[in-house]
């Protein structure tokens, strides 16, 4: 009873073959003279009859099963009655009748239905998720998912790159979000980590003289949980010598535009448009602006300067900025929906928020009343405004302004429908500031990381005026969400310690930490630069599901645990003394 072909193999050219198939069952129903049951393999659902007429046995035994029990079948493939057939199941022309049943094995009754769109709690999915992977929906994910590799394997070897894997067991260089440590049994009272992403290796694959590499990389990072987060994830990493942004920001839309096509069947329309940093910041309040929908952040800065709303008057003397956003057939909202988005701009940072309604005849407002007619006048030009209009305003930091903004710009997308989940909007983000100053800390940070080249015009300022330089860095963002990063790396030691210093990094500590970097930049290192992609992240827009636990075989939860296998868990006292660990008491 070995299989001789999977479920969706067959067609109506299969009519008068004998075949044998192996599965589970679906669904069972019994008609009396006749059993239905359909017939579940990971390529779909075929409908096999069970007749006393054709083999009494083979009925006895479908009399017995239930959903879910593994079974062996052999059988003739027929046509369908015209009147019976099935347009939703690709089989659906055709049935088996059985000649012979074998039960592989028996099964419970699951604690959920094995069908599409259930609604059950994520918790219990998870932890039946051997269960919860039969259901279709979650099948095609994953299948979905190994095309989408498999299509950027292909076409990354045809140009001439090599797959090499990395450590998992490294050096912890704690910057940014915190290490998963593995202690070392054989180096007592020391640790590795694993790796946050294998960026130090894939610069010294360029040292090493490979030119072209790229893996599907395991990552690990301890950070708290959001939708778009996992403790460990997956990204396709990538570096090459001797490039600059264009060649890599090019490869990575020939790319895209190849695993759309094989995977999903999509076209898209390349090259990506761009935007700067700067641009996307002030006109979108994001640096992963959604641009499936319009909604600008409009400057009002200028027009603002020393008006007699202190308010506002009282940002700009301080070096903020005035900026709003029409929101465009709004002014119907009632006075509680206004009092919720500025309640939202509240929790985002501002002080309060100002707003005004335009209608046919007037315009409602408490701070009008603060103008000249000529300045109200300039702002309705400027924002467009029309009646029915509801214009918003955020004046403080230019910072706090686009987080505001862009905050609202969201909410009012999704309150008024006007995003369209059907659009793929990609986009590059360049020109990111090198560095931004940590208040905590008192020291500069990196925006990406700390092997990001600056702009070969501004190397100069990494001495006069660090917040001045940008980076040779770019983002690609799909439809609100960054999806890959890369930058241009530094591949001088003078201006990778200078990196380390501005940082606030000792010359001691740098070599403690990435002495075998600076030492390999001695030997001949060539220009070089990449990118890394969120698989998860982008498997799951692509595959139009909200979480990306949903495209990932066996994810954890958000509290980082596994309610399937019960990780993490303790381990013993003998596993810890090996280990010279001992576990302070809660």
């Amino acid at each position: 009873m070995k299989r001789t072909s999977m479920a969706t193999d067959l067609d109506a050219a299969n009519a008068g073959e004998i075949v044998i198939l192996n599965g589970w069952v679906n669904t069972r129903r019994d008609h009396g003279g006749l059993i239905f049951i359909d017939l579940r393999d990971r390529s779909g659902i075929i409908q096999v009859v069970f007749s006393p007429e054709v083999n009494q046995e083979a009925f006895r035994l479908a009399e017995q099963v239930r959903s879910e029990y593994v079974v062996a079948v052999k059988g003739e493939v027929r046509h369908r009655p015209a009147e019976t057939e099935n347009p939703n199941l690709k089989t659906g022309k055709i049935e088996v009748y059985a000649e012979k049943m074998e039960v592989l094995n028996s099964a419970k009754t699951p604690p959920f239905y094995i069908e599409d769109h259930i609604d059950v709690d994520e918790i219990l999915r998870l932890k039946y998720r051997y269960l919860d992977l039969r259901r279709p929906e979650m099948r095609e994910n994953l299948m979905f998912r190994h095309r989408v590799i498999k299509s950027m394997r292909d076409y990354l070897d045809k140009k001439g790159f090599i797959e090499i894997e990395t450590p998992i067991l490294a050096k912890s260089t704690p910057e940014g979000a915190r290490d998963y440590l593995v202690p070392s049994r054989v180096h007592p009272g020391e640790f590795f980590a694993l790796p946050q992403s294998p960026q130090t290796f894939k610069q010294l694959l360029m040292v090493a003289g490979m030119e072209k590499y790229f893996q599907i990389a395991r990552c690990f990072r301890d950070e708290d949980l959001r939708a778009d987060r996992q403790p460990e994830f997956t990204q396709l990493d990538m570096e090459m010598s001797f490039v600059d942004e264009e060649d890599i920001m090019q490869l990575v839309e020939e790319m895209i535009a190849l695993v759309l096509r094989e995977a999903a069947g999509r076209e898209i329309v390349t090259p990506f448009p761009r935007l700067t940093y700067d641009e996307a910041m002030a006109r979108y309040g994001s640096d992963k602006p959604d641009l499936r929908f319009d909604l600008p952040i409009i400057e009002l800065t200028e027009l603002m300067r020393g008006v007699e709303f202190k308010v506002f008057s009282g940002a700009i003397e301080a070096g903020g900025v005035v900026r709003a956003i029409n929101a465009r057939g709004c002014a119907s909202f009632a006075r509680r929906e206004i009092d919720e988005l500025g309640q939202m701009a509240v929790e985002n940072g501002a002080k309060g928020m100002a707003w005004i309604v335009v209608t046919e005849n007037e315009l409602k407002s408490p701070i009008t009343k603060f103008f000249k007619p000529e300045q109200i006048e300039r702002v309705l030009q400027a924002v467009e405004a029309q009646p029915g209009d509801l214009i918003l305003f955020g004046a403080d930091r230019a910072d706090i302004v686009a987080r505001v903004l862009g905050n609202l710009r969201l909410e009012l997308a999704r309150k008024l429908n006007l995003i369209d989940e059907t659009r793929l909007d990609f986009t590059w983000v360049v020109d990111f500031p090198l560095l931004e100053w940590d208040d905590e800390e008192k020291r500069w940070s990196a925006v990406h990381h700390m092997f990001t080249s600056p702009r070969p015009a501004d190397v100069p300022l990494l001495d006069e005026n660090p917040g001045a330089s940008k980076a040779r860095a770019y983002d690609l963002v799909l439809n609100g969400t960054e999806i890959g990063g890369g930058s241009i790396r530094i591949h001088r030691k003078d201006v990778q310690q200078k990196m380390f210093s501005l940082l606030g990094m000792s010359l001691e500590e740098a070599k403690d930490k990435f002495g075998y970097m600076l030492d390999a930049f001695e030997y001949g290192t060539p220009p070089h630069g990449g990118i890394a992609f969120g698989i998860d992240r982008l498997v799951m827009i692509l595959a139009g599901r909200h979480s990306i636990r949903d495209v990932i075989a066996f994810p954890k939860t958000q509290s980082a645990s596994c309610p399937m296998t019960a990780a993490p868990s303790s381990v013993s006292g003998k596993q810890l003394r090996e280990l010279a660990i001992k576990i302070r008491e809660k």
